[in-house]
């Protein structure tokens, strides 16, 4: 039987290849990860977002134990399976009426998964609604190639590293994946997906967490890393990341740098 998930959630995940709402946690639980987010912020005078890429978990051990958090990864199994790797973390943020927005695109272009069948969590710090800009899918896109063409824009708005945009999408059935704070929507990496600006006076904050099936394997670079969160690894593909001692952990600091190094070398060598 599935842990967390209906049955109809499950159906849902693998008709529109996305699920939400998810409960993760209380207001008040996530209340403290927001002001442990603010704190971080705060310390090194930038947006987290632009510092912490591909694994922003790594370097800090509360987001590590968010990235394991039992319900959440309860979800994931009832997708995936009882074998579980987390390979990725990043935030995605917009401050109050912020015309910054995400592009039309696919995780899986650039991704290098393969099979491309990883799938991603993303935790709300604070209400993501519409007017906030929340996340918005094609229902069904998962189920079509796992590489479209992206035009990379480079727009200075554009939360993507390479402002990669999927053309002329067919937005007559986009559905609006709403999230409030402490909650969680799934995604498949294959899903086309987007985001709006911020038109709210407040901030709109996520967490988005990348998992996989330990059979899955990274192709564009060797020494991929990852840790298992649930069950086994009986397939080796990846290496371990390794584990936080304390916030800014200078291993973790530098296992980060190294990993977005070789996903930026890897996606300039696409092109």
């Amino acid at each position: 039987m599935p842990k967390v998930l209906t049955a109809k959630e499950i159906d849902r995940y693998h008709r529109d290849g996305a699920v939400a709402p998810v409960t993760l946690m209380s207001r008040a639980e996530i209340a403290e990860y927001k002001r442990k987010f603010d704190a971080l912020e705060a310390t090194i005078g930038a947006e987290a977002q632009s510092r912490y890429r591909i694994k922003a978990h790594l370097p800090f051990p509360w987001l590590t134990e968010l990235t394991r958090h039992p319900r959440m990864i309860d979800a994931v199994e009832d997708l995936i399976g009882p074998d579980v790797i987390c390979w990725g973390s990043s935030f995605f943020t917009k401050k109050p009426r912020d015309a910054r927005f995400v592009s039309w695109h696919q995780d899986s272009t650039y991704y290098g998964l393969e099979p491309p069948e990883s799938i991603t969590c993303w935790i709300a710090f604070t209400n993501a609604r519409m007017e906030t800009g929340c996340m918005r899918i094609v229902p069904g896109s998962h189920k079509g190639p796992a590489i479209l063409p992206h035009v990379e824009t480079y727009d200075k708005n554009n939360l993507l590293a390479r402002g990669q945009t999927i053309q002329d999408v067919d937005e007559s059935k986009l559905v609006y994946l709403e999230v409030d704070a402490g909650e969680f929507s799934i995604h498949h990496n294959k899903t086309i997906h987007s985001s709006q600006p911020n038109h709210a006076d407040t901030p709109r904050i996520g967490f988005a967490v990348h998992f996989a099936a330990p059979h899955v394997r990274q192709t564009q670079f060797k020494g991929a890393t990852a840790a298992v969160v649930r069950g086994k690894d009986r397939f080796w593909h990846w290496q371990a990341d390794p584990e936080p001692a304390k916030d800014f952990d200078p291993v973790c600091l530098a296992a980060l740098d190294e990993a977005w190094q070789r996903y930026r070398t890897a996606m300039k060598a696409q092109h």
